[in-house]
């Protein structure tokens, strides 16, 4: 049997050809399905978001061309096209990079942790259409025993690895809990909304959009309970907030020196933490000069986000350690299992044997030949037949000088080295 690990991820192909291999649930359900009905496929598990599509397969031969041409024809994709932006592993390559990939070892965002949660979503449905045996079963089982050994013997998640996430940690190490602060997010896109994410996860006391568009604001402060304001009213509101965390495409301050002297006179003096993360500035550098204004830029942040990165690729490297030693484990249990069919496979053998000696032996008895015969005989056949693959295999290898699969005979046998 072959373990295959088939993919393609945001390293090989554009957003275009992952849009086009990505399934959807209800393309799943099929897909695993059609997998599950497929002659060649004996287990199988799809991962799909939206930096990869993996499929995971074990395989009686190691054709891994059969799953590249399933791939294609189920998206309607050209075979060629696909081929030139996949990655194909087999067997220990397949086993090493399903575990980094639960670590996110693999990831954008290095260490990052919602791909594991997407890879026991994958195992949840593969089970649920009855494509996983106990292989697979023993597999992802222990991919996730080796995610949870790397996330609490390393530090692979402990640093803030994005501009968003330092900025909500820098938050959090200034006022320690948050469930008493009132944040003010200025601006709706991606960046803003990342850091709302992750606020949302400290459960401040109240969260606030202000943006320029009344619509894309109500949308984001809608997914985190917040309320929404226009860029106008930031004069009148800016009072308060504690937390000021700004990303506008504008190219002038928005929040300048003097409605910050404002907003500290009408709170008396109450500490503000400004984050700026927009590139040009949202909010003027002077505000920094303020007593009770602690002003953080996106540079600021960058040198945070950098030192931790470093310190992330050192924890990936005792991560991949981890990955490598428990890879093996796995690949020796698979050894074990081929060891244990040809035991069986050997014990049938001898047991047929002995059952077809036995019953001449009775036979012999019943027709009245001496026992004393019978079972000398029963002892040469049985002995004859049960060393006749053993002596030809020493033959053999005494006469082509083979020495060292002699001596491995002699161990395997038994026979004194002596």
């Amino acid at each position: 049997m072959t373990i295959i690990a088939l993919g393609i991820n945001h390293k090989t192909a554009s957003v275009e050809l992952r849009e086009k291999v990505a399934f959807s649930p209800e393309q799943l359900s099929q897909a695993l399905t059609e997998l599950a009905q497929h002659g060649q496929f004996k287990e199988s598990v799809i991962v799909s978001t939206c930096n990869r599509t993996e499929i995971y397969c074990s395989l009686e031969s190691e054709n891994s061309q059969v799953l590249l041409q399933w791939l294609a024809c189920f998206h309607n994709i050209d075979e060629s096209q696909l081929s030139d932006n996949v990655y194909v592993h087999h067997n220990q390559d397949a086993i090493n990079h399903l575990m980094r990939v639960a670590c996110g070892l693999d990831s954008l965002v290095l260490g990052e942790p919602q791909i594991l949660g997407q890879i026991k979503q994958a195992y949840n449905s593969a089970k649920q259409h009855n494509v996983i045996k106990p292989t697979f079963e023993r597999l992802f089982q222990k991919t996730f025993s080796v995610a949870k050994q790397v996330r609490t013997e390393t530090d692979i998640g402990a640093s803030a690895v994005s501009v968003a996430y330092a900025a909500v940690n820098l938050a959090k190490h200034i006022y320690g809990q948050l469930d008493k602060t009132k944040v003010l997010l200025i601006g709706a896109g991606e960046t803003i909304e990342l850091v709302a994410k992750h606020l949302y996860q400290h459960h401040p006391k109240s969260i606030t959009v202000a943006n320029r568009t009344i619509e894309r604001a109500q949308g984001l402060a809608n997914e985190v309970q917040g309320q929404v304001i226009s860029l106008a009213q930031l004069p009148q509101e800016l009072h308060n907030a504690d937390i000021v965390i700004s990303s506008t495409a504008s190219t002038l301050p928005i929040i300048g020196k003097g409605v910050v002297e404002q907003a500290l006179k009408q709170r008396r003096n109450k500490p503000m933490l400004f984050v700026d993360i927009a590139v040009p500035r949202d909010i003027e550098s002077q505000v920094g000069d303020l007593d009770a204004a602690y002003l953080y830029s996106v540079d600021d942040l960058q040198a945070i986000v950098s030192e931790n990165m470093a310190s992330r690729e050192q924890a990936a490297r005792q991560a991949q350690a981890i990955i490598e030693g428990k890879t093996r484990e796995f690949a020796l249990w698979q050894r074990s299992l081929k060891s244990v069919d040809v035991i069986v496979q050997y014990r049938d053998s001898a047991q047929k044997i002995k059952a077809e000696l036995v019953e001449k032996a009775l036979n012999q008895l019943e027709s009245g030949k001496p026992s004393e015969k019978v079972l000398l005989e029963l002892a040469n056949k049985l002995t004859n037949r049960l060393t006749h693959a053993p002596t030809k295999a020493i033959q053999s290898a005494a006469k082509m000088g083979d020495f060292e699969q002699l001596a491995q005979l002699k161990q395997t046998l038994g026979i004194d080295q002596e």
